[in-house]
C-alpha cells in the first residue's frame, strides 16, 4: 500500500470521487480530524451518514455520500486550501464565502473544528483545511 503524504486531501478525493461514481459508501483509514471532517458535512447536508468501524490500527470511517431525487450527487467539488508543505491560516474576518454562501469553508480553530459560518459568528480563525461546495 502506498504511503500517503495528505490524508485529508485523500479522505476528500475518495468522497468526491465515490460521489461523482455514485457509490452507496466508501471507507478511509480513520482519524479524529477526518471524523469531525465527516461530522461537518452531515450537519451541512453533503453526506447522509458516517460511522467508524473497526478497533485499533485497523480502524476506518465509512461515509454515505448525499445524492438528490435526480440522482445527481449532492457534493459537487472539494478544495483543499492548506496543504501540509504550505498551511494557510486565516483570521475569522478572511474566511471566505464560497459560491455566495452556497458552499462552506472547513477551519480548524483553537475551538475544534467547525465550518466557516460558525467561526464567523464566535470570531476565531485558524487553518482553513477546505472548501466544499
Amino acid at each position: 500500500m502506498a504511503v500517503v503524504s495528505d490524508p485529508i486531501a485523500d479522505f476528500l478525493t475518495r468522497l468526491k470521487n465515490a460521489s461523482n461514481a455514485r457509490n452507496e459508501e466508501f471507507s478511509a483509514p480513520y482519524s479524529k480530524i477526518k471524523e469531525e471532517i465527516a461530522r461537518i458535512l452531515k450537519e451541512e447536508g453533503y453526506i447522509w451518514n458516517y460511522e467508524v468501524i473497526g478497533e485499533g490500527p485497523k480502524k476506518a470511517i465509512k461515509v454515505k455520500p448525499k445524492y438528490t431525487e435526480n440522482g445527481k450527487p449532492v457534493l459537487t467539488d472539494v478544495k483543499r486550501c492548506s496543504k501540509p508543505g504550505r498551511r494557510q491560516y486565516v483570521s475569522s474576518t478572511e474566511i471566505p464565502r464560497v459560491l455566495s454562501g452556497l458552499g462552506i469553508a472547513i477551519v480548524s480553530t483553537s475551538h475544534g473544528v467547525m465550518s466557516g459560518a460558525s467561526a464567523r459568528k464566535q470570531k476565531c480563525g485558524g487553518e482553513l483545511i477546505a472548501l466544499v461546495w
